[in-house]
């Protein structure tokens, strides 16, 4: 018994970790528990608890090297220096300008009363609110119009709205298709153009797996097509984390993770009701190699499954 209990949970995280390791995200379940990779110790712990008690000893071997396997995944999210070598050089132009960013889904509109003080408190120059649904907007409208006059939104009901608010001025850009609304536009900071994305794919739910590569594809795309332009803010609820291998094909763009860079690679901001001692980082703000980022904060809001990220990006000269 102790073998084949053992023998069960250590293949189950084997296909899991074996999928990670092949850079691949497979079929349901194995995009959900990639979500959640670190935590997969546990299942192999106790897989490792009952090998020994079993005196099954090539379940102890097995079992110890999905635990090797799981620490080298987890390992180098944690500190800014490993994250900051992996993305490239740091850029060595004159500061042009800080900004503070926040990205925060509000969950079919029910944190928007939650939201709007922590805008007032924190004052972020730039604010992507994902499921902003029509009351959202016309909420954020009326008490946040004097502060962020800019905005850009893609009207919609549940969680298709979204809108981006700005104190700086904003002209329209080209949306990502995608079954909810992502928003574009391009910010005059202090006379420097800067991109801006929202981003907000449809979740790996069972069923809806391949719709979520594809969006996910489609801001890869998005971030490829830009990535020599110029500066580029792309943030937002991507419904993945740096484990999920879509993800990391948008990072291969050049993009890099800001609370990554901040040292706050594997806080997590979903879902808000365990974290910070249980979740995955989902939500993020992508910045491209113009910018350097620090102080990356989560913040609890209540209504919404989703902690809001709030993160201290600067952005410099071009570099030639």
């Amino acid at each position: 018994m102790g073998v084949w209990c053992a023998g069960a949970l250590l293949a189950g995280v084997s296909v899991v970790v074996g999928c990670r390791a092949a850079d691949a995200d497979g079929v349901t379940p194995v995009p959900q528990l990639l979500a959640f990779l670190p935590w997969l110790t546990v299942p192999a712990g106790i897989g490792i608890v009952a090998s020994v008690l079993a005196r099954w000893w090539h379940g102890l071997l097995w079992g110890a090297v999905l635990v090797g396997l799981l620490a080298w995944f987890t390992a180098p999210y944690g500190t800014t220096a490993t994250a900051t070598g992996m993305a490239g050089e740091e850029p060595g132009g004159a500061v042009v300008a800080e900004l503070r960013v926040l990205t925060s889904n509000v969950e079919f509109g029910w944190a928007t009363g939650a939201l709007i003080p922590v805008i007032r408190r924190e004052r972020p120059d730039l604010v992507f609110v994902e499921e902003c649904e029509y009351g959202c907007q016309a909420a954020v409208r009326r008490e946040l119009g004097g502060a962020y006059p800019y905005r850009q939104a893609v009207a919609g009901d549940s969680s298709v709205g979204s809108v981006i608010l700005s104190r700086f001025p904003l002209r329209p850009a080209a949306t990502v298709p995608g079954s909810m609304g992502m928003p574009g536009a391009v910010a005059d900071v202090d006379g420097h153009a800067v991109r801006l994305q929202l981003a907000h794919p449809k979740p790996p739910l069972p069923g809806q797996v391949a719709l979520w590569k594809t969006e996910l594809g489609r801001l890869r795309d998005f971030a490829d097509r830009y990535r020599d332009t110029g500066p580029l803010i792309l943030a937002g609820d991507f419904n993945a984390s740096r484990d999920h291998a879509v993800f990391r094909r948008v990072l291969a763009t050049g993009l890099r993770d800001a609370a990554r860079l901040a040292g706050a690679g594997r806080a997590p901001s979903w879902p808000s009701g365990t974290a910070p001692v249980f979740g995955a980082q989902i939500d993020h703000v992508l910045v491209s190699a113009e910018f350097t980022a620090s102080d990356a904060r989560f913040l609890h809001l209540d209504g919404t499954d989703h902690r809001a990220l709030l993160v201290t990006v600067t952005l410099h000269q071009h570099r030639e």
